[in-house]
């Protein structure tokens, strides 16, 4: 298993990886990532200027090192394992971290955008804040274009193998206008329409709509976090008990970096208000 591996920086600056069974080079990683951009040997190695061979070789020592496979070979190609996806999203975090050792970007949603912007000035108004949707969150995370994110939606995490930490909770509201709905891009959706599927109500979802008021015109069903009712002044009573559709708020993140926890803390803190 890809396990206990940690970065040596280069004075190139190039980053090579030790695993618990060897030293994944810059080389070897440099072969990895061509075979990734195009996915082939062949290819990989007319990139490198290399013969197809040397990336052969250079596949196998790194997956020597590491334990696993990092990719599968077809007659249509190659393409990179589960394992070889994550030692490659290790090294972006570590090359981007190189570039910007002291810039820190935390990505969050418009359901937490509030709640954010109110708690980074207390522990570094340099702090870069990135609003967009869970997915795209947690792929700036793995991307190591992020330093930390604030999920809305704790299902997203199930497969994340990174420091998870609960925040708070929130509840949503439920607006129910009939078995027709339209999703909001943001917020805990999946586990708002689980509870539809669970008690067993027929729904049908025609679409999904980013803005509190095209959901407010839409005349259909829809969920949404009541903080962002609140925002607007809006009050609906939710056809639903919102104790119900509670769910978490989590931060995940990829460093031990003082400011991370620095504002987990203040975040907790906010939430509890």
């Amino acid at each position: 298993m890809l396990t206990g591996f940690q970065s040596t920086v280069r004075s190139d600056p190039r980053i090579s990886l030790e695993c618990d069974n060897g030293l994944i080079t810059s080389r070897q990683l440099q072969a990895l990532q061509a075979v990734a951009s195009t996915g082939s040997i062949n290819a990989a190695a007319e990139m490198l200027s290399v013969r197809p061979p040397v990336i052969f070789r250079h596949i196998r020592s790194a997956e020597a090192s590491a334990d696993a496979s990092l990719i599968t070979s077809s007659k249509t190609g190659s393409v990179i394992s589960f394992e070889g996806r994550k030692l490659l999203d290790r090294v972006r975090s570590l090359e981007a971290r190189l570039r910007d050792p002291e810039g820190m970007t935390v990505a969050c949603s418009p359901v937490t955008e509030e709640l954010l912007m109110s708690a980074i000035p207390r522990v570094d108004p340099k702090i870069e804040l990135v609003i967009s949707h869970d997915r795209h969150n947690i792929e700036l995370l793995r991307q190591g274009r992020a330093m930390m994110a604030v999920i809305d939606d704790p299902l997203l995490l199930m497969d994340i193998e990174l420091p998870t930490e609960e925040l708070g909770q929130m509840d949503m509201v439920h607006v129910d206008r009939g078995d027709r709905y339209v999703r909001h891009r943001y917020g805990a959706q999946r586990i708002a329409f689980r509870h539809l599927e669970i008690t067993g109500q027929d729904f049908t979802v025609e679409g999904e709509l980013l803005s509190v008021k095209d959901l407010m015109d839409s005349g259909r069903s829809f969920f949404i976090d009541d903080i962002l009712l609140l925002r607007k002044g809006v009050r609906i009573q939710s056809s639903t008990d919102p104790g119900l559709l509670r769910h978490s708020v989590m931060a995940v993140h990829d460093s031990d970096d003082p400011r991370v926890t620095s504002l987990i803390r203040e975040l907790r803190e906010r939430m509890r208000r």
